[in-house]
């Protein structure tokens, strides 16, 4: 019986120093904890203070050297020079072309106003030129008539060579008007050919007299300073 009670005292002992360890244990344990999450609350703390500080940073780019720096500098400056200078050439180009149509356009305009002033001018042209047979047939009528048969007797022609040369001055005065001139160069007048026409050469002994007018045959007529039929005459050619 003995025996069994000091068993049973010694398994009492024995649970006894097992609980005890087991409390220092568990208090051991909870101070522990209770650091871990007192150092826990401190970081989170200085975290919230400072944000570069997180956990999570975002990496930063390498800065770049100053030797980079000037080259990227000096391209970018490279590259819009580059473009400047086209884009004053297109510039050029196009003030160019521009100032060359306007040139144009001006020549244009300038030769239209001509060629209207023109026609206005010389659209009659044609017609003046079939109306200078009718101005020679008058003429030829009025210098075949005798002048020894235009008496009182002869009443009749002498009316009628009145009235052919009044016809051929009033139609004088007509091409007077419309810018119709004739051309009569006198004996001696220096040739000029683009008024006169020679037919034939009459030869003379004078040299001042060379290449001057001899004889006109046939009246030439100019329209505003444009010749429309030349004069026909003979020239004079030394021998």
């Amino acid at each position: 019986m003995a025996t069994i009670g000091s068993m049973c005292l010694r398994s009492a002992n024995r649970m006894t120093g097992i609980t005890r360890l087991y409390i220092l244990r568990t208090q051991q344990i909870r101070s522990n904890l209770k650091q871990c999450s007192t150092t826990a609350t401190e970081t989170n703390n200085a975290s919230a203070a400072s944000p570069g500080s997180k956990a999570e940073k975002t990496p930063e780019k390498p800065e770049a050297k100053p030797d980079q720096k000037v080259s990227a500098a000096s391209e970018a400056d490279d590259k819009f020079k580059k473009e400047k200078a086209k884009l004053e050439e297109s510039v050029k180009d196009m003030k160019e072309k521009y100032m060359r149509a306007l040139a144009e356009t001006e020549n244009v305009r300038q030769r239209m106003r001509k060629q209207v002033d023109d026609a206005k001018v010389f659209g009659i042209q044609g017609f003046c030129k079939d109306l200078l047979e009718v101005a020679d047939i008058l003429g030829k009528a009025t210098e075949s008539v005798p002048k020894e048969e235009l008496k009182q007797e002869n009443i009749h022609l002498k009316n009628l060579f009145e009235g052919l040369t009044m016809t051929e001055s009033q139609l004088q005065k007509v091409f007077n008007k419309h810018g119709l001139e004739q051309i009569t160069p006198a004996e001696g007048e220096k040739f000029d050919p683009f008024i006169h026409e020679a037919m034939f050469e009459v030869p003379t002994s004078k040299e001042e007299a060379a290449s001057t007018i001899a004889v006109t045959t046939k009246v030439g007529y100019k329209l505003q300073s444009r010749t429309v039929r030349p004069a026909l005459v003979g020239v004079f050619k030394t021998a």
